[in-house]
């Protein structure tokens, strides 16, 4: 059975590696291309884009795919959007991964915002020190906002010319614990993180450590669900639907 995983999160990792223990499955992992070296997959995989939603059901039909899985990033709207419309066009099985969202807690103190301009003018005209771990592509909102003092931790380091003015940049990969993420908001006497709702464990320990320090979190809402027929929120359960694939197609 031949499976493309949409990839990009710590689901995409899991899922592949499961896969690869298992001789009834191929599989493919497709990175967007967002981060400059992602890690090197247990299965086979490439990077870039297909050319929209036909491009990419001409992939599945070409490559003689039999399941599509969408484990791209919560804020990857477009992406997700092409892949139900490939799956519809190519008849091939669809899942969705749908990691549940952060939900805020006792002893938080979260501001909502829907959109990375709003979080910028949520920082407020008094100078602060914010860490920002909202992606590269993000960063323009806060050119804006050039009152504060910046430290930017993201994959790959950003291009300079894409910095506010008064900012640095961390270039570090998650997962993160705890104790280095209360170390590091102390070193940095970060007043304020903002961040994308992405959910997940990989980077929750950065939301604890704001809870226990007492520090202000502004954070960006997921953009609108997509209309999804079937989904999982984490690699086991999407195995699991992928087993049920194979049973029905073999007959068993």
């Amino acid at each position: 059975m031949r499976v493309l995983i949409l990839g990009g999160t710590t689901e995409a990792t899991a899922l592949s590696l499961a896969l690869s223990k298992d001789q009834r499955f191929e599989t493919l992992l497709s990175y967007a291309g967002a981060t400059r070296a992602p890690r090197p997959a247990p299965t086979p995989w490439r990077v870039g884009g297909f050319g929209g939603a036909e491009g990419l059901a001409r992939f599945l039909t070409a490559g003689g795919y039999n399941a599509l899985i969408d484990a791209t990033h919560p804020f990857a709207a477009k992406m997700k959007h092409n892949a139900i419309e490939a799956a519809r066009l190519s008849g091939v099985a669809f899942l969705a991964i749908d990691r549940p969202a952060w939900k805020m807690g006792s002893g938080d103190a979260w501001t909502m915002v829907p959109s990375m301009s709003a979080a910028a003018l949520a920082l407020g005209l008094e100078r602060k020190r914010v860490l920002l771990t909202i992606g590269q592509k993000d960063l323009a909102a806060f050119l804006a906002a050039p009152q504060h003092a910046y430290v930017v931790r993201s994959v790959d380091p950003p291009a300079p010319e894409t910095l506010p003015p008064d900012a640095i940049s961390l270039p570090l990969r998650g997962p993160f614990v705890l104790g280095d993420e209360i170390a590091l908001l102390r070193a940095q006497q970060i007043a304020v993180i903002v961040t994308k709702n992405s959910g997940g464990k990989a980077t929750e320990a950065k939301l604890i450590a704001a809870r226990q320090l007492g520090i202000a979190v502004v954070m960006v809402e997921r953009p609108a669900r997509p209309n999804w027929r079937v989904t999982a929120e984490d690699a086991q359960s999407a195995l699991a639907w992928l087993h049920q694939i194979a049973s029905t197609e073999r007959g068993a």
